[in-house]
């Protein structure tokens, strides 16, 4: 009998240590607890928009304005402006082409972008090249066409990439160089070979399977009375609702927008949580991949981050513009997820996002810094 006993109380214990100790946290204190220092002081403009994935549900929290002039609060359905998070959709887009046969990785993008065929070493970058930072391509064309002025069309772009002559510190394959221009040149790749706009192909193979309709490029005029105004760091409005801006001036290259709800779908995907969606989220698996080591704790995926602090590896994407800063990340082990959207600039959404899922997950180490960089020229 005393055996017994003994055998339960130790299966009992085993039992009880086995439930994560995660499952006691209060996920609406943790949050509001991160969140404190990027709200908006009294009389300055902008809210915050957090969606958590723990445990398999999702959960939304969300603080201050979407637009203080009309006196609406954010929610779940207020819609942002992603900035580099929008990257996403173009990766995912080109993993699961590739998953499908239908191109590769090591596809030149001349290949399909022929205008390119005239140019020197821009033929010898790669589709996986533009998608993981490694093209060797500068983060906007100004940067190497320093007399440029304005924005650029579409020929002003195939200009420069034709003109464009690697050296050492920008060689293709070679080294981790974000690049907004390399990104906007994988949209017209994948337009060039499926002959369908980007704004179509992200809605026909990835937002309209998932259900995400508040998402869009650009956002059309039944989701502007849900777009949230823009701020600057200090609180000042900053153009319109919904107003496509950055350096690239052709249908297809401005900014995604999007709401927490809908993110927190794509968020759940990505972690392959989605049932009937199994041939979406093994693309998903393949863009999260490290392709290009940065150093020990940062590897580049498609577009993804893999970022390690302590023993927590976080997978992630950042995004900002002066009126926007934006986060989407989680620990694949953990099975824990969140989404920042935050409708003010340089508001240090990477940092408020890693620091939630290492309180979720009770890790006690800081969170990494790496790959945060300054996304506020999206």
């Amino acid at each position: 009998m005393i055996r017994t006993t003994f055998l339960v109380t130790a299966v009992i214990g085993a039992l009880l240590a086995a439930v994560p100790a995660r499952a006691q946290v209060n996920v609406e204190q943790i949050v509001a607890q991160k969140v404190q220092p990027i709200l908006p002081k009294n009389g300055m403009g902008g809210g915050v928009a957090v969606a958590v994935r723990m445990n398999g549900k999702t959960s939304f929290f969300n603080y201050g304005f979407a637009n203080n002039a009309q006196n609406r609060r954010v929610t779940a359905d207020s819609i942002f402006n992603l900035g580099s998070v929008g990257k996403l959709f173009a990766t995912t887009l080109l993993a699961q082409a590739v998953k499908q046969g239908q191109l590769s990785l090591d596809d030149p993008v001349a290949k399909y972008v022929t205008e390119l065929q005239r140019g020197g070493d821009i033929r010898r970058i790669t589709l996986g090249q533009l998608a993981s930072h490694t093209s060797g391509l500068p983060r906007v064309p100004q940067q190497y066409e320093h007399w440029h002025r304005g924005k650029y069309t579409w020929p002003d772009f195939v200009r420069f990439l034709n003109s464009w002559k690697a050296d050492p510190k920008h060689e293709p394959g070679q080294q981790y160089l974000y690049s907004n221009a390399a990104m906007v040149l994988l949209r017209v790749a994948l337009e060039h070979r499926f002959n369908t706009r980007f704004a179509a192909l992200m809605h026909e193979r990835i937002t309209g399977p998932l259900g995400m309709s508040s998402t869009a490029l650009p956002l059309p005029r039944d989701l502007l009375g849900r777009a949230v105004q823009g701020y600057s760091p200090m609180g000042k409005p900053i153009g319109p609702p919904g107003q496509e801006s950055g350096v690239f001036q052709w249908p297809g290259a401005g900014q995604i927008y999007s709401s927490s709800r809908d993110m927190a779908t794509f968020l759940a995907a990505n972690m392959g949580e989605l049932p009937g969606h199994r041939p979406m989220e093994n693309a998903m698996a393949l863009a999260q991949q490290p392709v290009f080591t940065v150093n020990p704790h940062f590897k580049q995926g498609l577009a993804w981050q893999d970022v390690t602090a302590g023993n927590l590896t976080i997978i992630d994407k950042n995004g900002g513009l002066p009126n926007t800063s934006t986060y989407i990340g989680f620990a694949p082990q953990q099975k824990l997820g969140v989404v920042v959207l935050v409708n003010r600039g340089k508001q240090h959404a990477t940092g408020i996002g890693r620091q939630i899922l290492h309180a979720l997950a009770q890790e006690q180490s800081a969170p990494s810094s790496e790959g945060e960089g300054d996304p506020d020229s999206d």
